[in-house]
């Protein structure tokens, strides 16, 4: 379509009427410039000035025309604007018969919707009136609806309901049990759902908010309490049963290795519920362990181990340690075993350990009468201090390791205990009367002031004692109190013996005697801790006798001298008496002759030591006799070449009496 609107015809109208206008009428050129109003003029002047290039809608138009406007005549451009007309009405015409064919459809579409239009609005009217005629109907649909849905809630709450507050049929029979009375796990598993449905109800009667379904059905509070009631029921014929079944297992639990099921462990487990009952379940395990263990030592003392090993230990009655030791061990063991059996059994129980050291004490104290009976006739007949004592600490031993396992009130500890006083109080008995033979029946000193044969008995016993105190796990207090006890009874005793042994020795043979004697003891007592106290005291009472003969060995060598009457002449000679020199026996020559054998003993010290030095069983002993009694020889020579040489007493040439200065003749005796 060359023509797209009106606006390019008309211009072509306005353009083809111009220029006819030009050609009718000749333009006078010459007048133009003064006629400026003229519309023509002003017209032309405008179509000369105008910019075609600038305007698109008389490009268009020209270009449209110049499809069919070939010839640029007369002819042509006085029937431009026919044939322009021409051609505007040929192109409306085909418009028109196009739109023809879309009036046609339209109209038919037309007739389509007045016919729908027509329908709807009659089936409108009659829908409305069966709207009208089943209103009722329908508002009796939808409360049936509604209470359809709220009865179909109801349901749901209610099989909710019974599945969480009802047993199942298979529950119940579970519960009951079967004829032979065995458990299975379904019932443990009924009796937890029983009394998870009791604690629901009691969290149903408690609260007071409950939710809209439950509320549907739990209106009632008597109908919590039947619940609550059934469910009573249902637990106390279960917790029966299930206190029968486990007592009956109990009393089965004989063996030497009892076999605690899997099962045992669940009842014990369910029947904590009810403390009673589990209290009682445990005693009946209790008897039944405590004859089984009572069993198993009268079989360890007379049969043995399954085929005789190990032998009965009754074989080694003659053997007071081994016998004892055998059957604290087997107690030992047994208690230990005990403690695991009975651990095993509660090992899902939440048991605390006062209940398993009850029940531990309760099974170990059917063992305690025949024990006791046994090691009593062994300490009664046995008379050894040191078996004795040896088995004081093998039961000191085993309390204390036994005492691990129970409490300390348990029965079996208890008798340990008794025992144990009792061959303490044996022990020292043994000692007291053994100290009793001492002094009844005293030895004399044999012939070398040795220690006689009941000293060393003594001894080896006493070194025996300590030897098993030192190996023994007493404590330190404990035995810090034995030792001080052990020696008392053993020592003090010794001491006595020896001092009424050496009361018909003149003083030299008591003292070396008694030094003997003494140093034995210390050379024992040395060896072992907690005697420093005894030592001290056996070291003042040897000090004592070594002074003795130590005064005695310097009297022995200023006798030998002839230096002793001398010496005791100048010791109590006073001023007032005179001179020294004219007392009788202390004239020059008489000292001179005494101190020339003085200087044969300074030549020759050995020979001038008493016998009883000699005895002297310890070297340092000696030593020291012999250093302290050369000392005091010393020190009497001193004394007597002081008074020698003063001038007051009137010795003339005192140089040749006492040729030797006191230090001179140390130096001699060193």
């Amino acid at each position: 379509m060359f023509v797209k609107d009106g606006t390019y015809a008309k211009h072509l109208f306005d353009t083809e009427a111009s220029i006819k206008m030009v050609d009718k009428e000749p333009i006078d050129v010459s007048s133009s410039g003064s006629q400026t109003t003229n519309p023509l003029s002003r017209k032309l002047n405008k179509i000369l000035e105008s910019r075609l290039d600038n305007d698109k809608d008389m490009l268009e138009a020209l270009k449209a025309l110049s499809t069919f406007f070939s010839e640029n005549s007369l002819r042509t451009r006085r029937n431009l604007r026919s044939d322009i007309e021409r051609r505007s009405l040929a192109i409306n015409e085909d418009f028109i018969e196009a739109f023809q064919s879309v009036k046609e459809q339209l109209d038919s579409v037309y007739d389509d919707v007045k016919s729908m239009n027509e329908c709807c609005q009659d089936m409108t009217n009659r829908l409305k009136v069966a709207k009208e005629q089943t209103h009722d109907l329908i508002n009796q649909t939808t409360k049936l609806q509604n209470e359809s849905q709220a009865l179909q809630m109801k349901a749901q709450v209610a099989d909710v309901f019974l599945e969480k507050f009802q047993l199942k049929p298979d529950e119940v029979k579970s519960l009951r049990g079967t004829r032979d009375g065995t458990l299975h796990e379904k019932f443990f598993q009924s009796l937890e759902r029983v009394k998870q449905i009791h604690n629901d109800c009691k969290v149903l009667l408690r609260t007071n908010q409950q939710t809209a379904g439950i509320s549907i059905f739990m209106q009632s509070v008597v109908f919590s309490l039947e619940i609550m009631e059934s469910m009573a029921l249902h637990q106390e014929s279960a917790y029966e049963r299930l206190y029968r079944w486990t007592q009956n297992e109990c009393r089965t639990l004989t063996a030497d290795a009892p076999d605690v099921s899997f099962v045992l462990c669940q009842a014990i487990e369910a029947l904590q519920d009810r403390p009673v009952l589990f209290r009682y379940s445990l005693d009946e395990f209790g008897t039944a362990r405590r004859t089984a263990v009572v069993r198993g030592l009268i079989d360890a003392l007379t049969r043995g181990g399954p085929g005789g090993t190990p032998r009965p230990i009754e074989l080694h009655s003659h053997d007071p340690l081994r016998y004892v030791g055998d059957m604290l061990a087997w107690l030992h063991q047994a208690t230990a075993s005990e403690k695991e059996h009975l651990q095993s059994l509660l090992k899902r129980c939440s048991a605390n350990d006062e209940q398993i050291q009850d029940v531990l004490g309760h099974i170990t104290e059917g063992v305690c009468r025949p024990f006791k009976v046994r090691v009593e006739q062994v300490l009664v007949s046995e008379q050894d201090a040191v078996t004795l004592y040896k088995l004081h600490n093998l039961l000191m031993f085993y309390h204390n390791t036994i005492g691990q396992i129970v409490c300390k009130e348990a029965a079996l500890l208890a008798t340990i205990r008794e025992i144990q006083n009792l061959s303490h109080r044996m022990f020292f008995n043994s000692l007291n009367c053994n100290a009793t033979k001492l002094l009844d029946k005293v030895e004399l000193p044999p012939g070398d002031l040795g220690p006689t044969e009941s000293l060393n008995k003594t001894l080896q016993l006493l070194r025996d004692v300590l030897a098993c105190q030192e190996a023994s796990v007493v404590a330190f207090d404990d035995k810090k109190q034995d030792f001080k006890q052990i020696l008392s009874c053993v020592v003090d005793p010794l001491l006595q013996m020896c001092s009424v042994s050496a009361s018909r020795l003149n003083s030299t043979d008591m003292a070396a005697y008694m030094i003997n004697c003494i140093y034995l003891m210390q050379t024992t007592l040395s060896l072992y801790e907690f005697t420093d106290t005894r030592l001290e005291m056996l070291q003042a009472q040897m000090d004592a006798h070594i002074d003795t003969l130590v005064s005695e060995q310097a009297s022995f060598v200023l006798n030998r001298a002839n230096l002793a009457q001398v010496y005791g002449t100048i010791q109590q000679h006073q001023p007032k008496q005179g001179a020294l020199s004219s007392i009788q026996g202390m004239d020059s020559q008489t000292v001179k002759t005494a101190m020339t054998k003085f200087d044969s003993y300074l030549a020759s010290p050995d020979t001038l030591i008493l016998p009883q030095c000699s005895l002297i069983l310890s070297g340092r002993v000696r030593d020291s006799v012999k250093k302290n009694s050369v000392e005091l020889i010393c020190e009497a020579y001193k004394h007597m070449f002081e008074a020698i040489n003063k001038p007051a007493n009137e010795y003339k040439d005192p140089q040749s009496i006492v040729p030797r200065t006191p230090d001179q003749v140390v130096k001699l005796l060193s």
